[in-house]
Formats: structure tokens, C-alpha cells, sequence
């Protein structure tokens, strides 16, 4: 069943001038208890007043009057951010790349597998729900929901904010989420980051400098505090800050104001801090080298994002992602797709590195794949998978390596295992753990209720 059903006034859209098709498709949806509407050609969609606010559209590409990919193009001319699923009744490879470079989910032919067609749903409604609920910030696991909850939650207020968390998981994407949500969302966001300057070099960057103030000062230049008035200032990275430029800056959360460097005249700062680090400032004041009074005053609401590996749900959207906006930057056009194979590893990959090493490595697999198939070995890490939760522990009959150990083995308690495994890790979503599995969804099904594991 699709664990993504979204909000109810959002329904699965389906546009087919075959009724047929339309019935087969909605009951398919319905049984899977998911709201649908059905319309018989583009002009009827179009016509509807709740066009604007489908969860996913599955449309005809051969459709009288105006044709799916038409229909498409004035999606996108209206900038209505639906998720489309394109059914045909022929392969053609130049329309699908031409539907998919535009913009949609996928590219199914008739008769279409069920499979497929849940899965891509899936993905569709997910998406919409990230970006519809979370201001287009990508993931739906209850961490990264707790996350966003905070962050919208503290974005009407001018209350400086801390985010903590190891690098790569996003923070500035939770900055911008949070300037977005404020009252100051038509200012400036500008961002710097304290750890890529020297000392002298980040105190002229944050308040700017008169002409003459050191040399080399030819003329004044405002600093990012200036230009981030009425707007918002995020300073990544902030544990990396000298403790003179520390006290600084404390001044400015204080007192709201600041000098240039080599000025006399006192100059208001009209902006929203956001500060960000992966350091542990407790950890740092005890050693002196981060102010207690600065993280106090940092630390007003503080809000921690878990790493990749604690939100495994988010992987997969993510992925998906970053498939689709890399593709047409790196090699001009989407991928072709990835593997089952390639997927598992994915998954099953510790990402140190988290959504930025998840980013990089989706990068390099479309330059390497050609935009053909992403498959293991246009991944950077080595071949052998790491130690997935699926795999068994000691305490449950371990694969067979080499010969059979003279008790023989239990074959159908370890299939047993791993399809308890695989539903647990997909939170009981069918369809997840098929994936995880290299199983079909039915195939599942049918091991499920031979081992009475319920539907």
C-alpha cells in the first residue's frame, strides 16, 4: 500500500480518453486508498476548479484536442508544480526524454505495470508533499518533519537562531527555509562562511571598512551586515570564529549596532541572525575558545539536524532529486534512471558526508552512466555492500559462504528473516521493502502470505 497518501484534498489525477483505462487505473488507486478524479481530455482537466491542486497528475499523451505534452507546457507555463506520470500506448524514446527534460515524474507504456505505476505515484506524491508542506525542502521522515516543524514554528519571529549538526545536512538549506517564513522574506539572505577566512579577512567581510583602514582599503566597502539589511544574515560555521571577532560581534546581538573597520560613525544593524556550526560550542567554552555570553545569546532557539544515516526514509527522495535537477545541468539531459542494484547500495551506504557526499555522488554517477542506467559500479565506493540492518545478525541463520555446515541450513527462515527485516526498516510500507528486497510487489504479497505475515 502507498504509506504517501497525502492530503485528501489533493487527489491522483487521471487524464485518459480511454474509460477503460480510467476505470482499471482508479479502482487500482481507490484500493490503495487514495482520493482520484478522472477527466476524459486535457480541456475537461483544465475546465475543473480543483486543477490546481492535484497530489499527481497520470496523463494520456494521445488525448483529443489538446495533446498530454501540450498539457504539460501549460503546467509549466502556469508554474503549477505537479507531479506527472505519462502513460502511452507505444514507446517512443524522443517524446519521453522530451516529457521528462520538461519536467515529468516519469514515462510508463500501456499496459502499464502495476509495479511501476505505484511506485512512480509514490515518488510523485512524496515530493509534492515536500514541497508543497516544507517550502520545496526535500524529505519526509520524522526527524527531518521535526526538523522543519521548528523551523517554521521560530520564521515569524526575530529570534536568532543556532543550527547544530554534523556538515552536510543541510543547514543552509533550513536557514534559507526560515528567512523564507519571516517577516523579512523580501530582504537580503546573505551568508558567510567563518570558516573560510582568516581572522582579518572575516572581521572586514562581516562589518566592512573605511578607505584607508589597513592597506589595500583604497576605498570604503560595506560588509555583509549592511548588505544583509532588513533581511537576513546567516553566518555558517560559526565556531570557527576568533575569539576578537567573537566579541565583536557579540556587541552587534547585544546592542544592535557596529563600527566599520577604521570608521568612527555607529551604524545600525537591521537584521536576523541565523548562525550555524558542527563544532560542540559547550565543548569549546570550556576549552576558552568559544564565549560563553555569545553562545548564550546565540543558543535563544536552537535547533539540531540529524545525519543522513538517522533518516534512511529520505534517501530515496532525495536521490530522486537530484537525479532529476543534476541530469539536464551535467550531461543535458536525464539519466535513464538507476538500477535495483544501484539503488541497495544507496541505501545501504553509512553517508558520512550525508545530503552533500548523497549530492556529489549522485553527480559523478550521471558523468560516468552517459545518462544511461545508474548501476554499482558508477559509485565510488567499493563493490562489496556495507553491513545493511537487512543483513542478518549472528542470532538468525546467516547465508551460506562456501560449503554447507553439516546441520544443513533453514532456507525458509532465513527468507522468513529478511522479509520481517525489510518491512520493519520500510516501516511496513509493501512497496519499500519489495524494493529493498529486489522483489516485485506481488512477488511479496505471495511470500508474505505464505509465511502468515499479514496483508
Amino acid at each position: 500500500m502507498i504509506a504517501n497518501k497525502g492530503d485528501l484534498r489533493h487527489p491522483v489525477c487521471i487524464v485518459d480518453d480511454d474509460a477503460s483505462v480510467r476505470e482499471a487505473v482508479s479502482s487500482l488507486l481507490r484500493s490503495e486508498g487514495l482520493m482520484v478524479e478522472t477527466f476524459g481530455s486535457a480541456r475537461e482537466f483544465l475546465a475543473s476548479p480543483r486543477r490546481d491542486a492535484p497530489g499527481c497528475l497520470v496523463l494520456d499523451v494521445d488525448l483529443p484536442g489538446i495533446s498530454g505534452l501540450d498539457l504539460q507546457r501549460e503546467l509549466v507555463k502556469e508554474n503549477a508544480r505537479v507531479p506527472i506520470i505519462f502513460l502511452t500506448g507505444h514507446g517512443d524514446i524522443p517524446m519521453s526524454v522530451r516529457a521528462i527534460q520538461a519536467g515529468a515524474l516519469d514515462f510508463l507504456t500501456k499496459p502499464v505495470d502495476v509495479d511501476q505505476l505505484l511506485g512512480a505515484i509514490e515518488r510523485g506524491m512524496t515530493q509534492d508533499q515536500a514541497a508543497a508542506r516544507f517550502g520545496g525542502v526535500i524529505g519526509t521522515s520524522q526527524p527531518w518533519r521535526a526538523v522543519i516543524g521548528q523551523a517554521a514554528k521560530v520564521a515569524p519571529a526575530e529570534t536568532t537562531v543556532l543550527l547544530t549538526g554534523e556538515s552536510g545536512t543541510g543547514k543552509e538549506v533550513v536557514a534559507h527555509l526560515i528567512h523564507r517564513g519571516s517577516r523579512r522574506a523580501e530582504g537580503p539572505f546573505v551568508a558567510l562562511n567563518c570558516a573560510a577566512l582568516p581572522e582579518a579577512l572575516l572581521e572586514s567581510e562581516l562589518f566592512g571598512y573605511e578607505k584607508g583602514a589597513f592597506t589595500g582599503a583604497v576605498s570604503a566597502r560595506a560588509g555583509r551586515l549592511e548588505q544583509a539589511a532588513g533581511g537576513t544574515l546567516f553566518l555558517d560555521e560559526l565556531g570557527e570564529m576568533s575569539p576578537a571577532v567573537q566579541a565583536k560581534f557579540l556587541r552587534v546581538l547585544q546592542e544592535r549596532e557596529f563600527q566599520r573597520l577604521g570608521g568612527t560613525r555607529m551604524l545600525k544593524a537591521d537584521v536576523r541572525v541565523v548562525a550555524a556550526t558542527n563544532r560542540d560550542l559547550k565543548e569549546a567554552m570550556t576549552r576558552g575558545a568559544f564565549r560563553e555570553d555569545l553562545y548564550y545569546r546565540l543558543h535563544v532557539f536552537a535547533i539540531h539536524l540529524p545525519p543522513l544515516r538517522e533518516r534512511p526514509e529520505d534517501i530515496l527522495p532525495l536521490l530522486e532529486h537530484f537525479l532529476s535537477q543534476l541530469g539536464p545541468v551535467v550531461i543535458g539531459r536525464p539519466a535513464a534512471g538507476i538500477s535495483r542494484e544501484a539503488r541497495a547500495q544507496f541505501l545501504a551506504h553509512p553517508w558520512p558526508g550525508n545530503v552533500r557526499e548523497l549530492r556529489n555522488v549522485v553527480e559523478r554517477a550521471l558523468i560516468l552512466c552517459e545518462g544511461g542506467l545508474i548501476n554499482p559500479e558508477h559509485l565510488p565506493w567499493r563493490a562489496e555492500p556495507a553491513r545493511s540492518a537487512l543483513l542478518p545478525t549472528p542470532s538468525v541463520p546467516q547465508p551460506v559462504v562456501g560449503e554447507f555446515p553439516a546441520q544443513g541450513v533453514d532456507l525458509e527462515a532465513m527468507e522468513r528473516t529478511l522479509i520481517e527485516r525489510a518491512l520493519k526498516q520500510a516501516g511496513q510500507n509493501k512497496s519499500k521493502a519489495a524494493r529493498l528486497l529486489g522483489l516485485t510487489r506481488t512477488k511479496l504479497y505471495t511470500r508474505m502470505q505464505r509465511f502468515g505475515l499479514g496483508e
